[in-house]
């Protein structure tokens, strides 16, 4: 073994692929080849240049990998070893030149199909870079039209992974491998050279919740371990697509490989994808989004189920902000694969925003019209099961009002020359929790999905629909039904019938309510910001920043009742700054930063800020506030004060509505609104420690000058409550 060895990532393995002397041989000698590869599963090849300049291949086995690294590498990624890496990495594309863009094979894998549009010689290469190392049967370049997914349609429902609903039009349904139905927070990471660009350093003996970092080596060693081969036998799926409306200046453009149509489908519906996209890039540059379903080791105790392929135990979801790069790896549940949602849209787009001078949040866009005719766009940022997309289609219960939704998960914001903050949906479609959706809770919802809609880990009917729990007045007595996991169910059936992360993945453009500047390509105006959360007590149903940096404290502050994860701890409070504790890109302390800079931007037109809780409950448990449509009795007091009325009063925490300013006109239920809004000693006294133990302990020195003023002012005006 020569002394000196080159380490090499998955990218460099193509350029490698050819010997001075043109040869495609992995190895110098075939015969030492044949032999070698015959006796040992390589884990990490070295390369080292001779003098001749020509390249040799040096490889360790496992026992000397794990020596070697497995010291460096993050406490929650595991060693695995795949078989050897294929012989020939290939990286030219064989053209027919009897059609324009047609290429009969991109490396030496077959293309299944011709281009409308050419391929730009930066997208070739990367997909050349894929294919060498995933090594699939063949390659299928999208173009997102009706005929391409009827076909895909067809071949998941052939293979059994989705079965279609005959109650509703053009409706299908799919159940996972019960190992793979979520995000796995803990196995996402984002890779940097340096650790505290992507998470703040916590305090000694304290394990940091905002986020995992991993190692640039390490991500390479992560991707060798599974990717190699992963696709053989599979088509390699190639989508252009678009967040946001394509040709937008708020838009950008990923390319996602995948080698599952069910991604495909679905990007299908929750990005615009196709040849649009391809003429729109040319030859710029795109974020690249490598995803594979994956296969179980041998040794694996992941029970296979071939018409949900994945490998739960190696799972893995990786970011490499400087490069625009995500790798996902091993499962098909959709935040883990449909690779423009949280991890382009959020993860990603959060550090292209810094770098930018915008803003990329986990918000609902709502288009709000009063009685008089004036209409304003909110965006609200609430964590998992507090009523984002609730309020997104809420029907106002207040007379003359009127809500449009534009969109009700992400946001991009950016402010325009003249100031204004202008947002769009960057997505295209729905992706909502089903469980808890009805006709009684979200009616606009509920007219939403029973068209061209790919449900996820529902319950199943006789009469050839869907049921979740929510739905229990939308059957009949005599419907039967089966559950997620494919047993029969009944109404007395102790477990749930539906996943409790259920999904429907559904058109935005079904919406009824859907507003129509949704699709601008400038974005709409955006006059307020609300955060918020579920807190049983001592949160009032609204109150409002004194300023923005005020309003980027309440931001950070926020927190929200969640299950714990052993049931019976019960109910506890976390915290969810931004309801972005999941999905940061970079630092939260710099992310904040970033946030308090906004008010800087030149002739900038700030939105007032605001936190609601619908969540408030009684002594006896009850809720103070009805919610759903008659939070639009919340929003009208918002915009009032938008307008400038002088309708609010200095508070401990910010400014509170005065008595008699919210509308409670023909309100149904008796409201106790001096409960609602009483600010308990005690429990803000709790607040303010809680507070302040978590920024110390998780943001430490990160932490804004500004933010920590403001949770002393916060003390301040508590202690004198």
């Amino acid at each position: 073994m020569p002394p000196k060895l080159h380490r090499i990532s998955w990218q460099d393995l193509a350029r490698i692929s050819r010997r001075f002397d043109g040869s495609r041989n992995f190895f110098v000698d075939s015969g030492f080849r044949d032999s070698v590869a015959a006796r040992t599963n390589f884990s990490t090849i070295y390369v080292t240049k001779t003098f001749n300049n020509s390249r040799s291949i040096h490889l360790l086995t496992p026992s000397a990998f794990r020596n070697e690294r497995a010291r460096k590498m993050p406490h929650a990624v595991d060693i695995y070893h795949q078989s050897p890496f294929p012989k020939f990495l290939v990286t030219h594309a064989a053209k027919n030149p009897s059609v324009k863009y047609d290429y009969d094979y991109i490396g030496k894998t077959p293309l299944l199909n011709a281009s409308a549009v050419e391929i730009s010689a930066k997208l070739r290469h990367y997909i050349e870079e894929c294919a060498s190392l995933c090594c699939p049967k063949d390659i299928y370049i999208c173009n997102g039209t009706d005929a391409e997914y009827v076909q895909l349609l067809n071949i998941l429902q052939k293979n059994g992974t989705i079965e279609n609903l005959p109650k509703y039009e053009n409706c299908w349904l799919a159940k996972t491998n019960p190992a793979d139905v979520a995000r796995v927070e803990k196995r996402t990471f984002i890779s940097t050279d340096v650790k505290n660009d992507t998470i703040p350093t916590p305090r000694k003996g304290t394990i940091g919740e905002l986020g995992n970092w991993m190692s640039p080596n390490d991500m390479d060693d992560a991707i060798l371990q599974r990717f190699p081969g992963c696709m053989k036998g599979r088509t390699m799926y190639v989508i252009p697509f678009s967040m946001g409306p394509v040709g937008s200046p708020l838009s950008k453009i990923g390319i996602e490989i995948t080698d599952s149509a069910y991604v495909v489908c679905s990007m299908r519906v929750m990005t615009r994808m196709g040849g649009k996209v391809l003429e729109t890039l040319g030859n710029d540059d795109f974020v690249k989004c490598l995803h594979s379903v994956g296969i179980p080791r041998h040794d694996s105790k992941t029970v296979v189920n071939y018409s949900w392929p994945c490998d739960p135990e190696r799972t893995i979801i990786l970011h490499r902000p400087a490069k625009n790069e995500i790798v996902s790896y091993g499962s098909g549940y959709g935040g883990n694969s449909l690779l423009g949602k949280k991890c382009f849209a959020l993860r990603i787009g959060s550090t292209i925003a810094r770098k930018e001078g915008w803003l990329a949040e986990h918000m609902l866009i709502l288009g709000i019209t009063n009685p008089k005719g004036k209409k304003r766009y909110i965006a609200a940022a609430f964590p998992s099961a507090c009523g984002k997309t609730n309020l997104a289609m809420m029907q106002p219960t207040l007379p003359g009002y009127k809500i449009e939704c534009v969109g009700d998960d992400i946001a991009w914001m950016r402010f325009d020359d003249k100031g204004r903050l202008r947002a769009i949906n960057p997505e295209n479609g729905f992706f909502g929790v089903a469980p808890g959706t009805s006709s009684g809770t979200n009616p606009n919802a509920m007219r939403t999905i029973f068209r061209n809609t790919i449900f996820t880990n529902v319950a199943s009917t006789s009469d050839g629909g869907v049921y979740w729990e929510g739905m229990e007045k939308e059957i009949g007595d005599n419907v039967q039904v089966v559950d997620w996991r494919g047993n029969d169910w009944s109404r007395g059936t102790k477990t749930p019938a539906a996943h409790p992360n259920s999904r429907f993945c559904t058109p935005a453009k079904q919406c009824p309510i859907i507003d129509p500047a949704w699709e601008d390509p400038t974005g709409v105006p955006i006059d307020a910001i609300l955060f918020g959360g579920r807190r049983p007590e001592g949160v009032p149903l609204i109150y409002q920043a004194r300023s923005w940096q005020h309003g980027v404290f309440i931001g950070a502050s926020m927190r929200s009742e969640a299950t714990a994860a052993a049931e019976h701890k019960g109910k506890v409070i976390m915290h969810d700054p931004f309801a972005m504790r999941p999905f940061f890109g970079y630092n939260f302390g710099h992310y904040l930063a970033h946030w308090l800079s906004m008010a800087n931007v030149k002739n900038a037109k700030l939105p007032a800020i605001f936190h609601v809780n619908w969540f408030r409950k009684s002594p006896s448990g009850n809720f103070l506030w009805p919610g759903f449509g008659e939070n639009s009795r919340v929003l009208d007091w918002i915009l009032r004060r938008i307008d400038g009325e002088d309708i609010a009063a200095e508070s401990a925490i910010g400014l509170l509505p005065t008595p008699g300013s919210i509308n409670v006109e023909n309100l149904n239920e008796d409201v106790d609104m001096t409960e609602l809004f009483r600010l308990p000693k005690t429990f803000w006294q709790k607040e303010v420690e809680d507070l302040g133990e978590y920024f110390d302990a998780q943001v430490g020195r990160d932490l804004p000058e500004a933010i920590a003023l403001e949770l002393k002012r916060l003390s301040h005006n508590v202690d004198n409550l």
